[in-house]
């Protein structure tokens, strides 16, 4: 940004520089041109008047001696055009097509050309004057003057004048700079705090007091949103570990009376409800570890997802069965190990067979497949329900979105934006897509323990 700051006031500058230096640079030729003219004309004068009475005469010796003289001193051819365009005298290089400047002579004028020198031109300057005697014109005098000096003269002229506005642009530059990171250090600080921010640290602020009066104003408002931002995600995440909290002691409780009732239950039906009770602890574990995640303070460990997949599936067999719904798992015999948030990958196959639970009809299928991929371990769960649309696939990790038809299915709409959050708290990724054959497919990826 500060660069396309510079730039636009060195593009102003530019059109500034162009619109005064291109004017001066014209009135510095027409006034090196004036200046030769004027030369030139006085001395064509001069020979005019004497052209005059040698002319009446016919006695011209003594004015070509004078002529010689002139350009042999100056460089500057001359010739004498009596009335008649005939040449009567020449020195140095003749111009051949003088006729126009001539005719303008013989009526009367003085007549010059070029206009103006310009520097890449190599014409001669070329001047006519009249010669005179009482009213009549008899002649012209023509004086033709090499122009290479006044051209260098314009040459140096302009440089003189390109070396002033480069200088200026310089200048111009260095102050932009300057006064752009003026304005621009409270838009940095902003941008960087923001990023800290987003990134997790709610403590980043903006000092304030820098840059012009707009943007301390702004600096004082981002930090006044930022602590207020900051206070609301505290409030929030405290809710969460003081109720994660507050439930285990009632969970602990309920543990004990269990146990209590060992002999009164078979015991799988105990150990089944014990193991429950004790996930549900481990997921209370799970809360307080993704309040602490979300507060930039979480931390990964390595998790077998082989182990966990076909934990969670055995879980899910009495209902699978209930509902005539083949649940199987297709994982290797081999540890497959990935780095979650504690409890992340067990509440996440447990939202997701439970969706494709929901959403399978009797007779059908929902597989949990287990792979390593990509340096990490993808666990898939692939059902044979209706599927979603590609509309709804956009907004099914949506908080409290549910699917049209599917508004009579027991649920709160929370499963797939709780798994969308556990999982990318692990720093893996969770994606849904149509299953080959009908039904819905989702994906968990998360990375291998770095070593």
């Amino acid at each position: 940004m500060r660069n396309r700051l510079v730039g636009t006031y060195v593009l102003l500058l530019c059109m500034v520089l162009v619109a005064l230096e291109v004017p001066f640079a014209i009135a510095l030729s027409n006034r090196e041109t004036e200046r030769v003219v004027a030369d030139r004309l006085a001395d064509a004068t001069r020979f005019a008047s004497l052209a005059a009475p040698a002319l009446r005469s016919d006695e011209l010796e003594s004015l070509k001696d004078e002529l010689r003289s002139y350009y042999a001193l100056y460089g500057i051819a001359t010739m004498l055009v009596d009335q008649d365009q005939r040449v009567l005298s020449v020195f140095g290089t003749p111009v051949t097509d003088f006729d126009t400047i001539v005719r303008g002579a013989l009526a009367g004028r003085q007549v010059s050309t070029p206009s103006t020198l310009w520097p890449w031109q190599s014409r001669r300057l070329i001047v006519a004057v009249p010669v005179s005697d009482g009213g009549a014109v008899l002649g012209s005098v023509l004086l033709a003057s090499p122009t290479g000096h006044s051209r260098q003269s314009v040459v140096v002229s302009w440089l003189a004048l390109g070396i002033g506005g480069l200088l200026a642009v310089a200048a111009c530059v260095l102050t932009a700079y300057g006064l752009a990171g003026w304005v621009l250090r409270p838009v940095t600080r902003l941008d960087a705090a923001a990023h800290e921010i987003a990134a997790g640290s709610t403590a980043a602020r903006v000092k304030p007091g820098l840059g012009p009066p707009e943007l301390r104003r702004l600096s004082v408002s981002f930090n006044e949103m930022a602590d207020a931002v900051a206070e609301s995600l505290e409030r929030q995440r405290s809710f969460v570990a003081h109720a994660s909290h507050q439930l285990r002691n009632p969970l602990t409780v309920l543990r004990l009376r269990i146990e209590d009732l060992g002999d009164s239950a078979g015991p799988d039906e105990h150990a089944l409800v014990l193991a429950e009770t004790d996930r549900f602890a481990d997921v209370l574990d799970g809360l307080l570890a993704l309040a602490r995640a979300e507060r930039g303070l979480h931390e990964t460990s390595p998790v077998d997802a082989v182990a966990v997949a076909r934990s969670r599936a055995s879980a899910w067999q009495p209902l699978s069965a209930r509902r005539e719904i083949e649940l199987v798992t297709s994982a290797p015999s081999s540890p497959l190990v990935a780095c979650f948030v504690p409890t992340a990958l067990d509440q996440a196959l447990d939202a997701l067979i439970d969706n494709a639970l929901k959403f399978t009809p009797a007779g059908g299928r929902v597989e949990v497949a287990v792979a390593a991929l990509d340096g990490g371990v993808q666990v898939s769960v692939r059902d044979s329900g209706p599927g979603l649309t590609p509309a709804q696939l956009e907004l099914a990790t949506e908080r409290f979105w549910r699917a049209p038809d599917a508004q009579n299915v027991d649920g709160a709409g929370l499963g797939l934006s709780i798994v969308t959050v556990l999982i990318e708290a692990s720093g893996g990724r969770f994606t849904l897509e149509p299953a080959d054959g009908g039904g819905l497919l989702a994906k968990i990826w998360a990375p291998g323990p770095t070593t």
